[in-house]
């Protein structure tokens, strides 16, 4: 466990209050026990497993995922008794049992192979526990579901409840007769059935009631009725009596039974109600990580702080009720920078800051998830030291700087490297040069011992020391001078000014007396301080500048992607249009084949059957070289430029021709009026003279020997 002092430690980092929170989201006593009293560790792997197990609850939570845990079941009692000899518990405190025995069969079965992979933490609170089928079985076998014993429990109750379901007919018949009888003679004042001590009684009017032969039972508070158990019914009464007591004794054995054969699961159930109460406070705390947006940070063995976009969790929870913002802080402390020393305004956060990163870090330690950016990494430390605020010991009269010197001289007498401290104002409530210098050793002698913290402070000195001294680093509280508002920022790596004089001239101070204060302070103290000024103001126009840049490249970065991205659709859409065409040139060329096949296969079919070959000829002709000509022109043409030159003259038989549509070259063998036959390789043709044009053959160029 950690170590902390002093004993208000964890009180002034508000821990206290934080352990509260989860207290009240959990339903079982065992839970609400259990984060009341919520530990502190300092083992790597039990903080690892318990942040584990919280982040996956949340995950459920987010997520909106049933988890088999709803009963709020508060059996530790019960499960005591049961292990002791001789007990018996009622019928209703079996039905609770069977609860939550009920309960562990819905989580073991909700943990498939795939969920005790996927939720390996959760998974882990069950891993050395089982389901005893048995103890519903041995519940059920004697139990209805009222928590009534059954008729079937034994022979002996079944024959004994048997015996009083005729008894009891019997009874009811004989006592309505008497009734009937009674009511006619007007005695009865109510003919309501009526029970007193136990047996079957008749009300009637006070007047009569020694008319009827009987035992009085009782009369009303007016008097005017009386209760006459008649004397006919006295004797069956007396034997339902008898049974009910008989059945009473034989359901005491039967649980008494049932209490001895469960007995051997006491430590079982006991073992379950831990698990429910496990589960219950495992969703306590993950319920309250979705109210503060806590997450599982990375961790780390030995000293390290590493927060980013880290909020005080209280601090979240009271603005989020008035829909404030909270200013997260970043900070790090590491072996090469372990103290923080912290200057700026009153008001200005700094204590604030110092709480937060406390907190933070018991929180984690205590398995709770911190609202942090998942970026974010901790340590583990050991021992926890806190100085903030006025410290006075009433009891010993002591100043509140005596007290502040015996609360240093424990730090540096048990500081380590695996301490992290918080000193609010060190130095403060003395004498400013003499307070400073004690201020300077104390941080000296912290620093030699390796110990991790955060000091706020005011003194010039401080901030000097820490801008000069190895393992330490000056941060600053960022304020506006021209608002005279703290802006709650921590920023790492230079001091801040206490901006006295500039909030005296904002608020109207005379100039004499700020000029007056000003001759009264150390010119070198008031330069610094000054300089201080500037530099922060200079600082946060820088950021402001670096600010804008990032957003106008972060403007450039995202038209040049929508650029790229316009091109890459118009190259696209172009490479869709190219596949379109040539999909389209594929399907007209299909086309085309398939009605030529279709076409050929007719002409054959023709051929067969035809008496005239000639017309079938034709026929093929038109398909060949007319139905052809279109596809085949362009590389025709090619084709006779390369051989032959059209030339002027008529046509006569003998003449080389070329046919103007297909490019087919042919030899005029028939005149036929304004038709000609054409030798067209084997096959002559039939053609119009019009479609014709004379050619010859080119001459080619001869080759030198």
């Amino acid at each position: 466990m950690i170590r902390y002092f002093p004993e208000s430690a964890l009180g002034q980092l508000e821990f206290d209050k934080i352990r509260d929170l989860p207290t009240e989201k959990c339903k079982s006593a065992f839970a609400r026990e259990k984060a009341a009293s919520l530990r502190i560790h300092t083992r790597l792997e039990y903080i690892q497993i318990e942040l584990q197990k919280t982040s996956e609850f949340k995950t459920l939570l987010e997520q909106r995922q049933y988890f088999p845990n709803e009963e709020n079941l508060n059996l530790a009692r019960e499960i005591r008794l049961l292990g002791l000899s001789g007990a018996s518990l009622s019928g209703d405190q079996f039905l609770q049992i069977r609860k939550l025995a009920d309960a562990l069969r819905q989580i073991f079965h909700w943990f498939d192979r795939e969920r005790r992979l996927a939720y390996a933490g959760l998974a882990s609170v069950i891993k050395d526990s089982y389901y005893e089928k048995a103890i519903i079985q041995y519940i059920d076998e004697i139990l209805e579901e009222n928590g009534q014993v059954r008729d079937k429990a034994s022979p002996e109750l079944a024959d004994i409840r048997m015996s009083l379901f005729r008894k009891r007919n019997e009874l009811r018949r004989l006592f309505d007769r008497i009734v009937s009888k009674l009511n006619k003679s007007g005695f009865v004042a109510e003919t309501e059935e009526a029970f007193l001590n136990g047996r079957r009684v008749v009300a009637l009017f006070a007047e009569h009631k020694r008319q009827v032969k009987g035992i009085l039972h009782g009369e009303s508070d007016s008097r005017r009725t009386s209760f006459i158990e008649p004397e006919e019914t006295i004797g069956l009464n007396n034997e339902i009596f008898s049974l009910e007591h008989a059945e009473s004794r034989e359901v005491h054995r039967i649980l008494r039974d049932l209490t001895n054969r469960l007995s051997v699961f006491a430590p079982l159930l006991n073992t379950y109600l831990e698990i429910t109460g496990e589960f219950d406070f495992i969703q306590g705390k993950a319920r309250l990580a979705v109210d503060i947006q806590g997450i599982h940070p990375n961790l780390q063995d030995g000293s390290h702080i590493h927060l980013i976009r880290a909020i005080h969790p209280l601090l979240f929870l009271y603005h989020k009720k008035s829909q404030k913002p909270t200013i997260p802080v970043n900070i790090k402390l590491d072996e090469k920078n372990r103290l923080l020393v912290i200057s700026g305004p009153n008001a200005g956060g700094k204590t604030v800051t110092m709480k937060t990163v406390g907190l933070l870090q018991l929180m984690v330690q205590a398995g709770l998830l911190i609202p942090v950016d998942p970026g974010s990494t901790l340590g583990i430390f050991k021992q926890i030291m806190i100085h903030i605020g006025d410290t006075q010991s009433l009891e010993f009269e002591l100043s509140t700087y005596s007290s502040h010197l015996i609360n240093m001289k424990y730090f540096m007498e048990e500081a380590n490297g695996r301490t992290l401290f918080f000193i609010d104002e060190l130095g403060s409530g003395s004498d400013p040069n003499l307070g400073g210098a004690f201020a300077e050793v104390i941080l000296q002698e912290l620093v030699k011992k390796h110990a991790y913290g955060i000091v706020t402070t005011h003194y010039l000195n401080l901030k000097v020391m820490a801008n000069k001294t190895p393992g330490i680093i000056n941060g600053a509280m960022a304020f506006d001078e021209q608002s005279l508002q703290p802006l709650y920022q921590l920023v790492m790596g230079k001091p801040g000014s206490s901006y006295t004089f500039s909030i005296a001239e904002r608020i109207g101070l005379h100039p004499d007396l700020i000029r007056n204060a000003r001759r009264l302070v150390d010119e070198e103290h008031f330069r610094l301080d000054k300089l201080l000024n500037r530099t922060e103001q200079d600082l946060r126009n820088l950021e402001a500048k670096e600010k804008e840049l990032q957003g106008m490249l972060k403007e450039n970065a995202r038209l040049k992607t929508e650029l790229e991205k316009t091109l890459q659709k118009e190259k696209h859409q172009q490479q869709l249009q190219i596949l379109q065409e040539q999909n389209k040139i594929s399907a007209e060329r299909l086309s085309y084949l398939k009605e030529m096949e279709r076409k050929l296969k007719q002409i054959i079919f023709d051929w067969r059957k035809a008496e005239n070959k000639q017309e079938v000829i034709k026929q093929m002709q038109a398909l060949l070289f007319n139905q052809k000509e279109k596809p085949v022109s362009e590389k025709m043409k090619k084709k006779f430029d390369s051989k032959y030159l059209e030339v002027q003259g008529d046509i006569r038989v003998g003449s080389s021709v070329k046919m103007k549509k297909s490019h087919q070259t042919g030899t005029v063998r028939e005149l036929r009026g304004k038709k000609a036959v054409v030798q067209v390789g084997m096959i002559p043709i039939t053609i119009d003279l019009g479609d014709l044009v004379l050619i010859h053959e080119k001459i080619k160029p001869e080759t030198s020997a």
